[in-house]
């Protein structure tokens, strides 16, 4: 069985005005391709440096790339409330895990007790 692997995603990198800027990232260390967020080809794995350089210059993404810049302070709100949620969910799962836990508990006491009242039941009728 093989491990699945997903590509990275690409983010831009920050120049000193604190605008996002474009900047090839070094494919030595993505081992599965660069996908980007930008929404042009949603399904294109980008494999060589070559290639995402010629990607960036699109209309499309240069496009994106300026949404983004001038979103800048609702990213910054969207994260916060995304790390909000992403608590939550947290508490909710480990909140279900216990309850699952207590359930598989149960399940097993019972699972005994019905084994051992089937014993019960088969020894009175062996009784004679």
């Amino acid at each position: 069985m093989e491990l699945a692997t997903e590509p990275s995603m690409y983010a831009p990198n920050i120049d000193s005005s604190g605008n996002y800027v474009d900047k090839v990232p070094p494919f030595s260390t993505i081992k599965h391709g660069l996908r980007c967020p930008c929404g042009s080809r949603k399904d294109k794995v980008y494999e060589t440096p070559a290639v995402f350089a010629s990607h960036i210059k699109t209309k499309h993404h240069q496009k994106w790339l300026a949404e983004v810049n001038t979103n800048k302070t609702n990213f910054f709100v969207e994260n916060e409330h995304l790390k909000t949620t992403l608590h939550n969910q947290r508490i909710v799962i480990a909140q279900m895990e216990k309850e699952m836990q207590n359930q598989r508990t149960t399940i097993d006491y019972l699972t005994k007790q019905l084994v051992t009242h089937q014993s019960a039941v088969n020894n009175l009728l062996d009784f004679d």
